[in-house]
């Protein structure tokens, strides 16, 4: 059984989550509230929401855990000569444009939204509510891929210190999230961010360069980094 938490219960140690033997590996706790003093607390923890309409709040801290380490991000020569063109046509004009926090509701929305293969996410109302309160305090943050005007592509996070914790992308024109997130990895690498958390191990995660660490492995990266003094400003910054 795992433990129900009240509104001021502190989570439980990360060693007590559950095992591939209980069914639910990486499954820590149920209940509490999305405030940004528990959602804050908990990313410091390695611990993060995730649940389904008309469950509980669910809590998770999985072992392993995927990381993509930002020195190695993985460019196919496709993406390559992709973001080539783009970091063109943003110099010269082009229809092309990369924006950090210009439309960070529209993000999770969009990364909410149903998909082709099928239904929508785990993003739910309240969850937006609750990190669009991280993003007014300055936690949460977008990176976002615009084409004529348009939001085609994006992804959004929580940054604590020197630590980001990636939590969902979308795109709506081809390789949308991927040139989103080869800027945000850019960027981050130039202010000092080592690792960014994927949560949880998928083959498009993989493809990317991410691997799986072992859990303490993970904790013990992020008990720096969130102490590191936080980004001051969010900025693309050009890739070649």
């Amino acid at each position: 059984m795992i433990p129900w938490l009240e509104t001021d219960a502190p989570f439980p140690d990360v060693s007590e989550a559950l095992t591939e033997e209980d069914g639910a590996p990486g499954l820590l706790a149920a209940g509490a509230d999305l405030s940004p003093r528990r959602l804050l607390d908990a990313y410091r923890h390695g611990i993060f929401p995730w649940y389904s309409d008309g469950q509980p709040i669910l809590w998770w801290s999985t072992d392993p855990r995927m990381v993509l380490l930002t020195k190695h991000f993985h460019v196919s020569a496709s993406l390559k000569k992709t973001l080539k063109k783009v970091e063109r046509t943003q110099i010269h004009g082009g229809g092309w444009e990369i924006r950090f926090d210009s439309a960070f509701e529209d993000v999770m929305r969009a990364c909410a939204a149903p998909r082709a293969d099928g239904p929508g996410t785990w993003i739910s109302e309240d969850i937006i509510a609750a990190y669009m309160a991280l993003h007014r305090e300055g936690y949460a943050h977008s990176v976002e891929t615009w084409l004529d005007g348009k939001l085609v592509g994006g992804a959004y996070g929580m940054c604590i210190g020197r630590m980001f914790y990636g939590e969902s992308m979308f795109a709506r024109v081809s390789d949308a999230s991927k040139i989103a997130l080869a800027y945000l990895v850019h960027f981050l690498k130039a202010n000092g961010v080592a690792m960014i958390d994927c949560q949880q191990e998928t083959r498009h995660l993989a493809s990317l360069g991410a691997i799986p660490i072992p859990r303490e492995k993970f904790l013990a990266h992020v008990r720096h980094a969130v102490e590191q003094p936080a980004i001051a400003s969010w900025k693309p910054i050009p890739l070649f």
